[in-house]
């Protein structure tokens, strides 16, 4: 029957990613999947275009339109499984049968009350971690796959120390405490440290894009923004990462690359993130707490190389996050639900290459 992984409304960045490791992974399992979402903008259905995973777009020009739309279509193919992302598509075809809904968080407020209304009577939930599924009643983790980007890494020499942001560039991102931190230590030790920043502000209005250009314009040459940079060659030019959000936010991807790259990551107090990285992860600031975020990178210079952590959150990689980890938490929900069954014919060699078993 196949599954339809519906998009949700617009190209989103964390929620893509985690969507398109689930495809692969279902892809890789043998499953028959289709993708079903608006013409534009969504950046899933460009995804899958260019992957050769086969496609069916609406002409919605709203999201009341495409919400409309996917009722429709629902009523037309009520055949096969639905794997909604996100809360617009949940809701759209509640009631239906056979229908997986997928977070790539848990927000707060009037949006998580649509998130668990729009999870009512799903055939399973799915979230990112395990801190999200406390949040969630009756949801499911599946670990998204994180990639082994194998990053060259730049030597520092008796440069500067390199601390690295990446992600989205905003408040909620923590990036004008990093910007604070950094600050406060540079004013001790002058030339001792920089700051390169990847990302983008695609979410934020324009006086949050107002504070953070003044954050940065204070730092003066010690900042430098490299836009889009791909992360492999962004993380081989760093020595350490930082992901300093305040908010509980979506899967923290940064600090997942980071530990299967082998680069030192400083995270924040925030649950995602503690949850990524594990409760004897060494190297937490207090969320919003510059003076503590100073602190921790003064620690952690002092540490470089930090091998044993570095192994250890690399170790937590390959566990977890990896493809390999991500594979079989995708195999174990879809055999739980009968749609990866071990009876069925092929089912169990189709099982053990999932497992990675000769």
């Amino acid at each position: 029957m196949g599954i339809h992984v519906v998009a949700a409304a617009t190209g989103r960045g964390g929620g893509q990613g985690l969507l398109t490791s689930v495809i692969d992974g279902l892809v890789t399992l043998g499953e028959d999947v289709q993708v079903l979402g608006p013409a534009s903008p969504s950046g899933l259905v460009d995804w899958a275009v260019a992957e050769g995973v086969p496609t069916q777009v609406t002409n919605s020009v709203s999201r009341a339109d495409y919400s409309r739309d996917l009722r429709r279509w629902r009523r037309e193919h009520p055949e096969g499984v639905l794997w909604c992302d996100g809360i617009l598509p949940a809701l759209a075809t509640l009631g239906t049968r056979r229908r997986v809904v997928a977070f790539e968080g848990v927000p707060s407020g009037y949006l998580r009350a649509a998130q668990a209304a729009a999870a009512v009577g799903a055939t399973a939930t799915i979230v990112p971690t395990a801190f999200d599924a406390a949040r969630l009643p009756g949801a499911s983790v599946v670990a998204p796959s994180v990639p082994d980007l194998e990053p060259v890494h730049a030597a520092r020499g008796r440069g500067p120390l390199r601390i690295g942001f990446m992600g989205e560039i905003s408040e909620a991102s923590g990036v004008t405490v990093l910007a604070d931190a950094v600050k406060s230590l540079a004013r001790w030790a002058p030339g001792q440290y920089r700051l390169r920043v990847a990302g983008k502000s695609r979410y934020s209005d324009a006086r949050e894009r107002a504070i953070i250009r003044g954050r940065f314009a204070a730092l003066g040459p010690i900042v430098q923004r490299v836009g889009a940079m791909p992360a492999d060659e962004f993380l081989g030019s760093i020595d350490l990462l930082v992901c300093p959000a305040v908010g509980t936010g979506g899967f923290p991807w940064s600090a997942a690359a980071a530990m299967g790259s082998g680069v030192p990551v400083i995270v924040s107090d925030t649950g995602p993130l503690v949850d990524v990285v594990g409760s004897e992860h060494p190297w937490v600031a207090r969320a919003g707490d510059t003076e503590h975020l100073a602190e921790i990178l003064a620690e952690v210079e002092t540490a470089l190389p930090a091998s044993e952590t570095v192994d250890a959150a690399r170790g937590r990689w390959a566990r977890q996050y990896s493809p390999d980890a991500s594979k079989r938490s995708l195999r174990e929900l879809l055999a739980r639900l009968g749609l990866l069954p071990v009876e069925a014919p092929g089912g169990e060699d189709r099982l053990r290459a999932a497992q990675g078993v000769q």
